[in-house]
């Protein structure tokens, strides 16, 4: 799922702070941030779309009031409240009076930071749940078994077709770590194919940063993303479903490329000194039952009528979750799992997501403590001024905000390596930040989007990485010889696309 995990590497745990102590530490500096930056707002404009029921929403006060402080609408019957309508009105800024936070504040403030991501944490446990009953089942093992099978003679068919189905995992339910048990078995695979174990590490993480970078539908980053943006699902979604196509295309070149110039001439392997002595060739093939055909069957179906119900009918997190919660069952019925065993697995599920939904409700407090002490405008507005220096530039303004954007985000991610976490931080300002510079709320999303997935191919802080790397025995320098090129490439086509996105003013 989410690409985040304590730092481990050759067994010795990493002297780099693990994700949550740099969440935590960044909640205590937006607390002291408080106490030097003035208190300001800008004024916001409010919409209502139609809904079938009468709705009271919670809003922080526009202007006056005391820390915390919110105001109560009581929408009737045939409006609901959308994120989106809170849009920042540009040249409204101005100073506010505001009490101090208390001093504990950044400990007080963790609960309601988990109270405002509350919907977006219990998605997390059930999706984590959902997806651990499935793989009791041996359908995604399966799955990905049969797929090696059938496409190990072909190198091509090998690393083209993998590193899509992972692209593909990653960019609709947010796959990751459930790749890591099928490093080995590629590594053999490739080793026997007179490749080596950076053409299997390419297949998979290649396939996942693609994935996460240009997601059509990721609940764990863009679906996050965007609800904090106040965009619709299918806003973007043709754009982003191109993008990952070129991208796609450009990863498996540049996979392919090096694995052809290693069957060429093994000599030029990055890893021509490890020693996969060890390695099986042999592998222990996972069969393709009909009850698991029929259940992927059933998971491919959801996703289906979740895209149907979003683009028609506007679903979100409690529709989706219905969704999954059914196919869980389904599986569990249709495998046989009793009872119990869907019970202890789903918990375990659930559990092993723990630390992310924690990670989730910690970095959505430090956007609590900035705005409940009124300073998250001032923010905003001093990243806006920086920003909008490049009016001076004419036409080129949005083009190089979008640019600036992606920038952040990407810096952002050696910090928080948890899309998730990441998108709670850096959200909340990127979004009245695109108003502000006219860029459009989707080019931010999107910039959000490709600084997350793409840097994850090469982050060091990202412990998924590393783990894939040490069951590889690739290390990290060669990795980076492998990939950065790559990375080149990818960041050319992402400041194109977001030049674009910015000139056009993609809303």
């Amino acid at each position: 799922m989410e690409l985040s995990a304590p730092l481990e590497t050759a067994g010795k745990p990493s002297r780099f702070p693990d994700a949550l102590v740099l969440i935590f530490a960044m909640i205590v500096l937006a607390q002291v941030a408080t106490y030097f930056l003035p208190s300001g707002e800008f004024q916001r404009e409010t919409e209502w779309t139609a809904s079938d029921a009468a709705e009271t929403v919670l809003l922080p006060l526009a202007t006056g009031g005391t820390e915390g402080e919110r105001e109560e609408l009581v929408l009737p019957a045939g409006t609901s409240r959308t994120e989106a309508t809170r849009k920042v009105m540009p040249g409204t800024y101005a100073p506010v009076e505001a009490e101090p936070l208390p001093w504990h504040a950044s400990l007080s403030k963790i609960l309601a930071g988990m109270e405002a991501a509350a919907d977006i944490i219990f998605f997390v446990f059930l999706v984590g749940g959902v997806i651990a009953v499935i793989k009791a089942t041996g359908a995604i093992d399966a799955l990905i078994s049969a797929c090696i099978e059938k496409l190990g003679g072909r190198p091509i068919l090998l690393v083209g077709g993998m590193t899509t189905l992972f692209a593909v995992g990653s960019s609709t339910i947010g796959m990751a770590e459930e790749y890591m048990p099928f490093i080995p078995v590629l590594v053999a695979m490739c080793i026997a194919l007179r490749m080596d174990a950076v053409v299997a590490m390419g297949i998979v993480y290649v396939g996942a940063g693609i994935g996460y970078g240009c997601a059509a539908m990721n609940p764990f980053t863009v679906m996050i993303a965007k609800d904090i943006a106040g965009q619709d699902f299918n806003t973007g979604l043709s754009l982003r479903l191109g993008l990952f196509a070129v991208m796609l295309v450009i990863g498996v070149h540049h996979a392919l490329r090096y694995a052809r110039r290693i069957q060429a001439d093994p000599a030029r392997s990055l890893v021509i000194d490890i020693d996969y002595s060890s390695v099986k060739d042999k592998l222990q093939p996972c069969p393709l039952s009909g009850k698991r055909k029929a259940i992927l069957v059933a998971f491919a179906a959801m996703i289906g009528i979740f895209v149907w119900g979003v683009v028609q009918h506007e679903w979100y997190l409690v529709e989706l979750s219905a969704l999954f919660l059914g196919v869980g069952l389904f599986s569990a019925a249709v495998a046989g799992l009793s009872p119990n065993r869907v019970a202890r697995e789903f918990t375990e599920g659930a559990a092993e997501l723990a630390g992310t939904a924690l990670l989730i409700g910690f970095a959505r407090t430090i956007e609590v403590v900035l705005t409940d002490a009124r300073v998250i405008d001032t923010v905003i507005h001093g990243i806006a001024g920086a920003l909008e220096y490049a009016e001076g530039l004419g036409g080129a303004a949005a083009t190089v905000s979008a640019w600036g954007m992606l920038g952040v985000q990407s810096v952002c991610n050696f910090l928080i390596p948890s899309g998730s976490g990441q998108a709670y931080v850096t959200m909340p300002i990127m979004a009245p930040l695109a108003d502000l510079t006219g860029v459009g709320r989707e080019t931010s999303v999107l910039a959000y989007q490709l600084g997350d997935g793409l840097m994850n191919m090469v982050v060091p802080t990202n412990a998924l990485l590393m783990g894939m790397l040490f069951l590889a025995k690739v290390p990290f320098q060669r990795w980076l010889r492998f990939i950065l090129p790559l990375m080149l490439k990818l960041y050319a086509v992402a400041f194109a696309v977001l030049a674009w996105a910015a000139s056009t003013k993609l809303q």
